[in-house]
C-alpha cells in the first residue's frame, strides 16, 4: 500500500474555525458580506497595522482592483517582479496595460532594487513614469521596500506589494502587507492561513477601500433598483470564508513557528551535503517560513533539482520548483513583454526545489524527506 500523500503545503484547521463557521451558518449569514466579513476586514486591518481592507474573493481580485484604483489602463508599462505566480502579472493585463518583467536579486529572491531603479529613470526620462510598481513578497520574505519607496518617491511611482505569501512576515519591524500605498494578501488553500479561496486588499486611504468594496460588489449605485453607471466585478468574500479566516487569523504566530521550524530542521539535516543551499533570509526582516526552498548544484550534489524531486514524488511526497520567470513563460513571451536582468531568476528556476512546509507537517513525513533528498545522490 502506498504511504499517505505529503503535501507541499495543504490546509491546517483548527476547533475555533469550527466553531466560527457555525456561528455564521446558524446565523443564516450564509451568502457574501455578513458580519464576519466586517470582523475579518477590522481584525486583519489592525494586525497589520493599517487603517482600512476589503475582504475579496482572491488575491488576484484584489490586485486588478488595486491596479484600477491607480488608474492603471491600456498602455501603460507596469514594472513587475518576473519570480513570481502568474497572478502577479496577469492583474496588470486585466487592465490592458503591459507587466515590465524585472529580476530578482539572489540576496533575497525578491525584485532587484537596483534593476527597479534604473527602469523607473529610464521610463521617467522618457516622460513616462509608470503609474505602479509591484514588488512581491516571494516565499513569506519581503522585497527591500527602502530603496523602493526612495525611487518611487521621486517620481511619483505608487508601490503596490503582492505580500499575497507572506502574512506574519516583516520589513524593517513593520509587518508584510503594511509597506506599499496599497497591498494584497492571499488567502487560497496552500497559503499559511487560508479562507479555502480569498484574498485582502490593504490601504491607509479609506477613499480606495470604500471605492475597492464598491467595485468588487458589481458596482451597483444606491437605488431601491438594480442601477450601474460604471463596470463592476464579483470580488467580494463570502460570510462563511470569512468566518474560516478569522479563526485561522487567531493562530498566525503558531503556524509561522511551525513553518520556521521546518525551515531549520531542514538547514541542519543538509548542512553537510555539498551542492544545497537555502533561499537566503534577508536581515532586514523576518521571514513567515511558508515554503521552505533551497538550490541543488547538480555538479556538486550528484543530482538536479529534477531528479530529487522524481524522487520525493516516487514516495509519494510532493514538492515543486520555484516559480517559472514570467518572462520564460509562453504567454507574456508572446505579448512581447520586456524583460529588465533575467539571469539570476533563471537560474533559480533551473536549480531551485520547494519542500514540504505545511504547519501541519509531521516529524516522521519530514525525516522522509530528508532520507529521499539525500538517498536522490548518484
Amino acid at each position: 500500500m502506498p504511504r499517505p500523500r505529503v503535501y507541499l503545503s495543504p490546509p491546517h484547521t483548527f476547533p475555533i474555525e469550527r466553531e466560527l463557521l457555525l456561528d455564521a451558518f446558524d446565523s443564516n449569514w450564509v451568502a457574501p458580506l455578513g458580519p464576519h466579513v466586517d470582523a475579518f476586514e477590522r481584525e486583519m486591518a489592525e494586525r497589520l497595522g493599517v487603517a482600512h481592507a476589503a475582504a475579496l474573493s482572491s488575491g488576484t481580485g484584489a490586485l486588478h482592483l488595486a491596479l484600477l484604483l491607480l488608474g492603471v489602463g491600456p498602455g501603460d508599462e507596469i514594472p513587475v517582479s518576473t519570480l513570481t505566480f502568474s497572478a502577479t502579472a496577469n492583474a496588470v493585463t486585466y487592465c490592458g496595460a503591459r507587466p515590465v518583467l524585472v529580476d530578482a536579486t539572489a540576496a533575497s529572491w525578491t525584485i532587484d532594487p537596483a534593476l527597479l531603479a534604473q527602469e523607473i529613470e529610464d521610463a521617467a526620462r522618457r516622460g513616462r513614469a509608470p503609474k505602479a510598481v509591484i514588488p512581491v513578497d516571494l516565499y513569506g520574505q519581503c522585497a527591500d521596500y527602502e530603496p523602493i519607496r526612495q525611487v518611487c518617491a521621486r517620481h511619483g511611482v505608487a508601490i503596490l506589494e503582492d505580500a499575497a505569501e507572506a502574512l506574519g512576515a516583516t520589513y524593517r519591524g513593520r509587518p508584510a502587507g503594511s509597506q506599499g500605498d496599497l497591498a494584497v494578501l492571499s488567502f487560497n488553500g496552500n497559503k499559511i492561513i487560508t479562507t479555502s479561496g480569498g484574498g485582502m486588499l490593504l490601504s491607509d486611504r479609506k477613499d480606495w477601500i470604500d471605492r475597492a468594496r464598491f467595485l468588487a460588489t458589481q458596482a451597483r449605485d444606491p437605488a431601491p433598483h438594480y442601477q450601474h453607471s460604471t463596470i463592476g466585478y464579483n470580488y467580494r468574500m463570502s460570510n462563511l470564508l470569512a468566518a474560516l479566516g478569522r479563526g485561522q487569523l487567531r493562530s498566525l504566530a503558531e503556524r509561522v513557528a511551525a513553518r520556521r521550524a521546518h525551515n531549520a530542521f531542514y538547514r541542519a539535516a543538509f548542512a553537510d551535503l555539498p551542492g544545497i543551499d537555502f533561499m537566503p533570509v534577508a536581515p532586514y526582516g523576518e521571514w513567515n517560513g511558508w515554503l521552505t526552498c533551497l538550490t541543488v548544484d547538480p555538479a556538486a550534489f550528484g543530482a538536479d533539482r529534477e531528479a530529487v524531486r522524481l524522487a520525493l514524488e516516487a514516495e509519494n511526497i510532493e514538492a515543486r520548483p520555484v516559480w517559472k520567470p514570467m518572462h520564460l513563460q509562453p504567454v507574456f513571451r508572446e505579448l512581447g513583454c520586456r524583460v529588465v536582468g533575467g539571469a539570476v531568476s533563471e537560474r533559480l528556476f533551473d536549480r531551485g526545489l520547494c519542500l514540504p512546509s505545511g504547519s501541519s507537517l509531521a516529524e516522521q513525513d519530514r525525516a522522509r524527506v530528508v532520507e529521499i533528498v539525500r538517498a536522490s545522490r548518484r
